[in-house]
């Protein structure tokens, strides 16, 4: 019993953050600024799953400028090709192993290409979008694959993308999002050391947990879906839209760009020791 209340307080202890009596990472706006927004649409919608009629009027109703489908292969790529009406642009990566990706924007999108960072049918989409006003944005989206028993029993491959992402972001001489399925809580201790690595923030931290994975079990769920921003970003809008028939829901995030947040909101620090393990990780596999 006493081993079992330890690990409890300790459990307590990670999740803390992302309750509402801890400090927000990403501070909510004050003012809006007109052109400077940006509304993004994350939804893992399992390969496998039907409704797209579902998935579709989950977007209409959210309207976001961006649209990110996960494990979405051919018979998905075909029967969302609606969007393209309402999105010009997008980068489409079909495939049939659940590791396909598409991308959809209002906005202008430029400079995209697809990144095999690990893997060699593990894609990522790189892309920069123009907001209304002519600010660049530089958008990661991922998808790497999961510690699965059987399949990838350890998070090697994981762990190496993000961290490999990270450093893209940190890098960037644009302000930056990492969005998708990132297949880690966001307490975990990976994902933590991708804030670390990146600069980048978590929306969450906070304001609450926003679970999106499992959609069919209410007593077992994780937020497994996430999008990351820069210090320069601050938060209009955060929300778990309804499920269609996947086993995640879909989250949605609104963020406004603002030059100068990064002087108020400090990304996590990052020491010595975080800086040999990121690379001890980069070097695995």
């Amino acid at each position: 019993m006493f081993l079992l209340g330890c690990n409890i307080l300790y459990l307590l202890f990670l999740i803390f953050p992302f309750t509402r009596f801890a400090k927000k990472q990403v501070f909510k706006i004050t003012t809006s600024l007109p052109g400077q927004d940006l509304s993004i649409m994350i939804a893992n919608v399992y390969q496998d799953n039907r409704n797209t009629a579902g998935c579709l009027n989950q977007i209409y109703s959210a309207d976001p400028d961006i649209v990110l489908l996960l494990e979405a292969n051919n018979y998905w790529f075909e029967n969302t090709v609606d969007l393209k009406s309402k999105y010009p642009y997008s980068v489409e990566v079909p495939l049939e192993n659940t590791y396909g990706m598409l991308l959809y924007s209002k906005l202008e999108l430029s400079d995209s290409h697809i990144e095999y960072l690990v893997e060699q049918d593990i894609p990522s989409i790189h892309t920069k979008v123009s907001l209304k006003d002519g600010t660049k944005v530089q958008i990661y989206a991922v998808h790497p694959t999961p510690p699965v028993p059987g399949e990838n029993p350890r998070s090697t491959e994981r762990d190496k993308e993000l961290l490999l992402v990270a450093d893209l972001a940190r890098k960037s001489q644009l302000p930056v999002i990492v969005m998708g399925d990132l297949n880690d809580v966001a307490w975990s201790y990976t994902t933590e050391l991708f804030l670390k690595m990146s600069g980048l923030l978590d929306p969450r931290r906070g304001r609450g947990f926003f679970n999106t994975f499992h959609a069919h079990y209410f007593f077992m769920r994780f937020p497994l879906d996430h999008a990351f921003v820069d210090t320069n970003f601050k938060l209009v809008d955060i929300k778990r839209l309804d499920n269609f028939g996947s086993d995640h829901f879909p989250i949605f995030i609104k963020v406004q760009y603002e030059k100068h947040a990064d002087e108020e909101q400090k990304a996590l620090e990052r020491d010595v020791d975080d800086i040999a393990l990121a690379a001890e990780k980069k070097q695995k596999i």
